[in-house]
């Protein structure tokens, strides 16, 4: 087929990567999408996905979660996106594409966005059974099934793909090799010493590092699969698996074979704008492009930019690429690793200013010039000051060089403020955005928050290492402008949430009334608080309980008349005015006796059942004056509170693990269990939920909770701050390897630092992302212990895992509770007259209402009777 050229003019675009889609996105923000025909050939069979976090497949994601590629976005623009379909040929004179499948694109501007691909030493046995590249996600799907018959992986290659590749084995449960060439890991981003202290980091982790040696031949057996590799030193290292991650080169062989220009060492030779040298219909981007400046640029970040770049060029306005910050945050097997700038000092007469902590694995160094300007630098282990140092690159810093790498505590550690960036400052470099023109989205586009400056600008939409900073610069000129930035819960109390726990821990406060009176604003003291603050400091007393001497139970005293709808009933409210009923299932586990029963309530109450994604069965369709009656019978046959209905643990979901599975390496059931009794209860800002994976496998999607275990070979990895929410975020890894005893150690600290200082209704994926310092500020309170003050969370725990009683039965075997499960307090056994419950499968039918009001007499009378005979 031949697209033939018409009145709308044709864009051809070759490669969709991440910059690939950032360029069809700077071509729709242009409208000229709406003005063109765009033509997208993919060569990969799925659409452009985010390479950069390649390896997070590993620890959870589905090649959907990494998808950068909204179809809505296509269909929206009318772009023609052909997946599993690479150019072929280009013939330049006629200016046709040729694809693989045979269909042939007229074109009037032809983009190339062909990316890299990945370098394999020319090695004896290079292609061998067990020989992989780390690439794509069909690389790391080839890897991941090769893994699952093996013991033993090697990386060759020690740069960010090689270790991430060496993390990735390890996790799959191989014993893991790292082998580079160069004397130090990571050469490009850090010098010796940041190569030292990266090295004795990752050892600790359990990865044996061979550096200043190259490989010499793949070992294979009479198979043809990999046995070992021979090294330059004359040594050999047995293994089973070689992934090759030592490197990329341009992808320009579809531009050499059309007669364009490439360098010496490879890359599509363009100009500032983006445009090849000797074709001006056709534009190359991204890790295939030979820039105007004499480099390809191998991140993200300068790809973009071109993108941008060539876009604004096709629309006829000004721009041009001349060259862009090469300055790096990465997370390596969780170490921080960050470059900026001159960062190996290559300016004359520059000076070094360097402080290395080798037993925590700390190291920095700034290269400073002769005029005290900041050149660059190397962080490793601890990179939190990243964003402020390199924005402040170019400049003389208004404190010693020395005061910005110092710990705190000895003499420096110095904290600058947003006040010391200069408006010019690039704060995110993934898309160019300057301090100044995150002021101007507060200022002259009223933006107040951090997700709206990340709408107005796109700073922190990258690769996020800015964000901290970004928050900084909202809130400083927020109050610069005079907006006084309230951080008080709500109108009845001036402090945050946090504050008033400390308040509650420290003061032995027990009463939401005495701390109004005490602590609540002027206004507000004597008064009955509002809807915010009440069932806030309700769960906050509720979490203390055992600690400030009063009952755990919400519905106590003054406690009952703080809940919300759910609490105040121990039930979820459903939209049809009916409550749910959810016991506890501990790790889904459940006996033929323990389905009899609650098949026979279901049964017997004329309620609609279903098996839930955290391995429960919920109850729906149940009266006020029926919860009793339910539950009466639900703890009769052991069962407790699910606390569905509070803001509290959920569950702790679970695979069959070891015991049934092939793949299983621990025994995730009877650690899910485990768990589920000793967190049941706890009250929290926000409802928790967790699940244990026996393996890497992840079947119990361990990294989509608020806190998630995953079983190793070693023990077992602790994942925090997961969300499957509507707001999705895959959890960060806390610690590893851990044993049974310091698992529950870390994950009581993090839970009990968690419910001291989040903000009201905040889950942890938010929490993790505001708090200060983030994953890194988590990690040294409660496995570091920097504050000391693990002790006390784990009193605090302790505390409460000796006082839990099951709500449920508390309640039912108490006549004065029971009086509160009434549909009218003058008629207890009379269900509401205008409410119509329909019959359990009918439930689902989107239309027949689930609340009926005006019903002719006796009609409901009529259903409940017809469900209850069911």
């Amino acid at each position: 087929m031949t697209a033939a050229l018409g009145a709308t003019p044709t864009i051809v675009l070759v490669g969709h990567g991440m910059v690939g889609q950032r360029f069809l996105e700077a071509l729709a923000e242009r409208g000229l999408t709406a003005t063109h025909r765009v033509v997208v050939l993919c060569e990969e069979p799925r659409p452009a996905y985010d390479r950069v976090a390649l390896t997070s497949y590993f620890s959870g994601k589905t090649p959907e979660d990494l998808s950068m590629t909204d179809m809505a976005f296509i269909e929206a623009h009318g772009i023609e996106l052909y997946v599993g379909d690479p150019a072929e040929t280009v013939d330049r004179e006629s200016k046709k594409v040729t694809a693989r499948s045979g269909q042939v694109f007229e074109y009037d501007v032809l983009v190339l966005a062909t990316g890299s691909y990945p370098f394999v030493p020319p090695v004896p046995n290079k292609d061998a059974t067990g020989c992989f590249v780390y690439r794509t996600i069909d690389d790391l799907l080839a890897i991941e099934e090769y893994a699952k018959e093996i013991e033993v992986g090697a990386v060759v290659g020690g740069g960010l793909l090689g270790l991430e590749a060496a993390g990735a084995l390890k996790g799959l449960g191989l014993t893991s090799h790292i082998v580079e060439f160069a004397p130090r890991l990571m050469p490009v981003q850090v010098d010796n010493g940041g190569g030292a202290a990266l090295l004795r980091t990752i050892e600790d982790m359990g990865l044996s590092v061979h550096t200043g040696v190259g490989t010499q031949e793949i070992i294979t057996d009479a198979a043809g699969a990999v046995t070992g590799m021979k090294l330059s030193d004359g040594s050999e290292l047995a293994t089973e698996m070689v992934v090759f991650s030592a490197g990329v080169r341009p992808r320009d062989q579809l531009a050499r074979d059309c007669g364009l220009t490439v360098g010496e060492r490879g890359g599509i030779s363009v100009d500032e704008q983006c445009r090849t040298v000797n074709d001006p219909h056709v534009f190359a981007i991204g890790e295939c492009a030979l820039a105007s400046d004499g480099r390809v640029y191998g991140l993200v970040a300068p790809g973009y930019e071109q993108a941008e770049t060539a876009a604004a060029t096709i629309a006829a306005d000004e721009a041009s690429f001349t060259g862009a910050d090469l300055s790096t945050k990465l997370k390596l097997l969780g170490v921080d690793v960050a470059s900026f700038g001159d960062a190996h000092g290559a300016t004359a007469d520059c000076l070094d200013v360097v402080y290395s902590d080798s037993r925590s694995g700390v190291y920095k160094k700034l290269v400073i010039g002769r005029d005290g300007e900041l050149l660059g630098g190397i962080l490793v282990g601890d990179a939190d000051a990243y964003g402020t140092l390199r924005a402040l690159t170019g400049s003389v810093p208004p404190i010693s060089p020395e005061q910005l790498v110092l710990p705190a505590g000895s003499g420096g550690g110095a904290q600058l403020g947003p006040s010391a960036l200069p408006d010019e400052a690039v704060i995110c470099s993934c898309h160019n955005v300057t301090k100044g023109a995150i002021r101007g989205a507060v200022t002259d586009h009223q933006c107040a928050t951090v997700p709206e400056v990340k709408k107005c600008t796109k700073a922190g939409t990258g690769c996020g290492s800015c964000v901290k900073v970004l928050g900084q610069l909202v809130t400083s000129e927020l109050e610069a402008n005079g907006v006084v930035v309230d951080k008080g819960l709500c109108g009845c109390f001036g402090q945050t949430r946090e504050e008033l726990y400390e308040i509650v821990l420290a003061l032995r406060i027990n009463t939401y009334q005495d701390l109004l009176d005490r602590y609540g604003r002027d206004d507000a003291k004597g008064g009955d608080g509002c809807e915010v603050c009440k069932p806030a400091v309700a769960s906050i007393i509720a979490s203390l309980a055992p600690t400030i001497g009063v009952s755990g139970y919400v519905l106590e005293g003054e406690q009952a008349a703080l809940q919300d709808s759910n609490d105040h009933f121990l039930a979820n409210l459903q939209k049809n005015g009916s409550y749910s009923v959810v016991p506890r299932i501990p790790g889904g586990e459940i006996t033929p006796e323990g389905l009899i029963v609650i098949g026979e309530i279901a049964r017997d109450f004329g309620l609609y059942t279903k098996i839930t994604g955290g391995q429960r069965i919920d109850m729906f369709g149940a009266r006020v004056e029926q919860l009793p009656l339910i539950w009466a019978r639900l703890v009769d046959a052991g069962f407790e509170s699910g606390h569905a209905y509070g803001k509290s643990l959920r569950t702790v979901k679970s695979c069959v693990g070891q015991t049934w599975c092939r793949y299983g390496v621990q025994d995730s059931v009877r650690m899910a269990i485990d768990l589920e009794l000793r967190y049941r209860g706890l009250r929290s800002p926000h409802k928790l939920k967790s699940a244990v994976s026996g393996c890497a496998r992840e079947c119990a999607e361990a990294q989509s909770k608020d806190f998630g275990i995953i079983a190793t070979s070693n023990g077992w990895n602790l994942y925090v701050g997961g969300n499957g929410g509507a707001t999705p975020r895959h959890a960060d890894l806390l610690a590893q390897d851990l044993d049974d005893a310091g698992l529950i150690k870390l994950i009581d600290r993090f839970l009990m630092f968690y419910i001291r200082t989040a903000d009201r209704l905040e889950r942890t994926s938010t929490w993790l992302d505001r708090i200060p310092g983030g994953l890194d500020h988590v990690r040294d309170v409660v496995v570091e212990d920097s504050l000391g003050i693990c002790e006390e969370l784990e009193s605090l725990m302790t505390a409460h895992v000796s006082s839990y009683a099951d709500e449920w039965a508390s309640t039912i075997n108490d006549p004065e509770k029971l009086a509160r499960f009434v549909s009218f307090v003058n008629a207890p056994d009379t269900p509401d007259p205008v409410v119509g419950f329909v019959p359990e499968r009918d439930q689902i039918k989107p239309d027949l209402p689930l609340l009926s009001i005006g019903l002719r007499p006796g009609a409901a009378e009529e259903v409940l009777e017809g469900s209850a005979q069911r």
